[in-house]
């Protein structure tokens, strides 16, 4: 009896949520080195822009999603405008992933996961550049709960002007 009066006046744990990342994959990637295909010449100073965009689907096994990172990337020269290079490339994961509400499931696909992965997608952009021959391109941080915000406020907007044409 003193056991079941110990088992419940001690406060429940809380569940805390658990993600495994079974695979790893590159979907898909180019990369093309346009300087070495025109023969550009002259002052090249890069002005470099970084696209993300993120997916997250289920998948048929219980628990586990699949979550693609796509990064488009593209080297300008700031004097003239022309291209120097351009990557791109889908980076994705398959995880498992437990203990999530059902209503927080999104967000942590889309922020939790690919924070995740991005080690690895900076590791192969810099590898790639390097051996495209460029100076290696170390991306920077990404602020992933922001991007989801900034996705979240344009589906919004989105939204929005659909319902003011109608």
């Amino acid at each position: 009896m003193a056991e079941n009066e110990q088992a419940a006046a001690a406060p429940e744990q809380p569940v805390v949520p658990r993600m495994q990342i079974a695979a790893q994959f590159i979907r898909d990637m180019s990369f093309e080195n346009i300087v070495a295909q025109k023969g550009i010449q002259g002052d090249v100073q890069p002005d470099i822009q970084v696209q993300v965009n993120l997916d997250a689907k289920k998948r048929e096994a219980e628990n586990t999603y699949e979550v693609i990172s796509k990064f488009s990337i593209h080297s300008k020269n700031k004097t003239d405008g022309s291209s120097l290079f351009m990557m791109e490339l889908e980076y994705g994961g398959v995880f498992v992933v437990e203990n999530v509400p059902e209503e927080q499931m999104h967000p942590y696909l889309l922020i939790e996961c690919p924070r995740m992965l991005f080690p690895f997608v900076r590791r192969i952009v810099s590898d790639v550049t390097r051996d495209g021959g460029f100076p290696p391109l170390n991306l920077e941080n990404i602020d992933f709960v922001s991007l989801y915000r900034q996705e979240l406020a344009r589906r919004a907007q989105e939204e929005k002007k659909g319902q003011t044409v109608s």
